[in-house]
């Protein structure tokens, strides 16, 4: 079977990419023994797009977004890892959804994918730490101990993620309900 992309698909795409970029931009530096991290708000954006676009476009969306944001903001070497870690994060919530048959009412079957994505990320970034340290030197018990550290920012990020789509999902499902109606009768 052909998956064809509408425009409104493509624009949507789009829409979140840059709300991606938008949402990375608004950061709180942190420290770690590894890295730069920053809590922000674009792993927010990212799980509302593959929500409400579906797993595989709201990946899409997530990954450009967070590419460019790494392009121009100095981290261009990570921009490949996290576009990458979209998708395993959109693979989640979709093995998830299938999992609970997912509906987004009752609220708690929200609940489910919104946690299984943030547990991924949380297990995604400590292994890219741990690779990180590796890299750097560092033996492999090291190497683990130090990625320990770096969760702290990231923690922090999946809790705010948790709770903004939570709290982000039902309003942004009824605008591009509504988007997509008007869209329809023009």
């Amino acid at each position: 079977m052909h998956n064809k992309w509408s425009t409104r698909d493509i624009v949507f795409i789009a829409l979140f990419a840059t709300l991606t970029i938008i949402g990375t931009s608004i950061r709180v530096p942190m420290p770690a023994a590894i890295g730069n991290p920053f809590v922000h708000l674009g792993n927010t954006v990212v799980l509302l797009a593959i929500l409400l676009l579906g797993c595989w476009k709201g990946a899409l969306a997530g990954g450009i977004g967070f590419f460019i944001f790494d392009l121009f903001n100095g981290f261009a070497v990570e921009a490949p890892y996290f576009f990458v870690e979209c998708f395993v994060i959109g693979l989640m919530v979709h093995l998830t959804w299938k999992l609970v048959h997912f509906e987004d009412r009752p609220f708690y079957k929200l609940c489910v994918p919104i946690i299984s994505a943030c547990i991924t990320k949380l297990i995604m970034t400590y292994l890219k730490n741990v690779v990180t340290s590796m890299i750097m030197g560092a033996s492999l018990k090291v190497s683990l101990a130090a990625a320990v550290t770096t969760l702290f920012p990231s923690i922090i990020n999946v809790i705010t993620t948790m709770i903004l789509v939570s709290i982000l999902y039902y309003p942004f499902k009824k605008i591009l309900s509504r988007v997509i109606r008007v869209a329809a009768h023009s």
